[in-house]
């Protein structure tokens, strides 16, 4: 027999701690004691406002030039390195991802409360279909949501996903490979399918609630990113979070939060490519 509440108390606790391992990490990334100079995008006299830096090797966007001048000026020998940090991150959403499931098997909690059943629209092409298309959507709205905090005048902080970026083609392949589908579906289990599903389906909680409960989560969790980040971490939880209730499909979201993450990295850290808002 099911013992939902059991099962939504372990959930509580993994979110809490969570969250409080978020927040030490955040703590600890170069910049993070509020020099403004340090959360910016401080390498000024190369970019798209001025000509091309001679000393910038051939090879080298002018982009990743800049991150890598700016983690090279916050990086002290004794920080955390890239391939530390994604390491670091595997393994503890792995341990996290290990806890949920195996109290999920402890509890007896049914794997449709997780949004696995075999209803194409949760296990099928259409579930895969529907999560690429949301991932490409929400993508996108992130990189609008970048112009309008611009507009604003918030920056948004890219700290954590500089420092994530390797620096080879290998370390691309354990990012884009290991690293991301890790999160994706940790974060997916545990903030939509654990924090929504499970209360849904076994304490008849209402749906609403949990996906507000679930998103204020989800964005207190990103605070790396700034205030910026953390209000387009929250709205792209809420959307992550309306997609599982309306499709009650774990692999939609999981398939959407990884794309978003992907694009995220390969576009502006891979290929060099500017925000939206370094070119308006």
């Amino acid at each position: 027999m099911p013992q939902w509440a059991a099962f939504v108390g372990l959930t509580g606790f993994l979110l809490t701690a969570l969250l409080a391992l978020a927040r030490l990490s955040q703590r600890a990334l170069p910049g993070s004691d509020g020099d403004a100079a340090a959360r910016t995008d401080g390498f000024g006299d190369v970019g798209a406002d001025g000509p091309r830096d001679p000393t910038i090797p051939r090879f080298e966007t002018e982009a990743v030039a800049r991150r890598r001048a700016r983690l090279e000026s916050k990086l002290s020998p004794g920080d955390v390195s890239p391939g530390a940090l994604l390491a670091n991150v595997a393994l503890t959403q792995g341990l996290f991802g290990a806890l949920l499931v195996g109290g999920g098997f402890y509890f007896q909690i049914p794997l449709s409360a997780f949004g696995v059943t075999d209803a194409a629209l949760s296990t099928g092409l259409p579930a895969l279909a529907i999560g690429v298309a949301a991932g490409v959507g929400f993508w996108v709205g992130n990189e609008l949501a970048a112009v309008v905090a611009d507009g604003f005048g918030i920056a948004f902080d890219e700290s954590l996903r500089e420092l994530l970026a390797p620096d080879s083609a290998g370390g691309w392949v354990v990012l884009l490979g290991l690293v991301l589908p890790t999160i994706a579906v940790v974060e997916e289990l545990l903030f939509r399918a654990a924090a929504i599903g499970v209360p849904v389906a076994g304490l008849g909680a209402p749906a609403w609630a949990m996906v507000v409960l679930s998103s204020a989560a989800f964005a207190l969790g990103h605070g790396a990113q700034g205030r910026a980040g953390i209000v387009v971490t929250g709205v792209l939880g809420a959307a992550l979070a309306v997609l599982f209730v309306v499709t009650d499909s774990l692999l939609a979201v999981v398939v959407a939060h990884y794309l978003v993450n992907a694009l995220e990295l390969v576009v502006h850290e891979g290929l060099g490519v500017e925000r939206l808002t370094a070119l308006t």
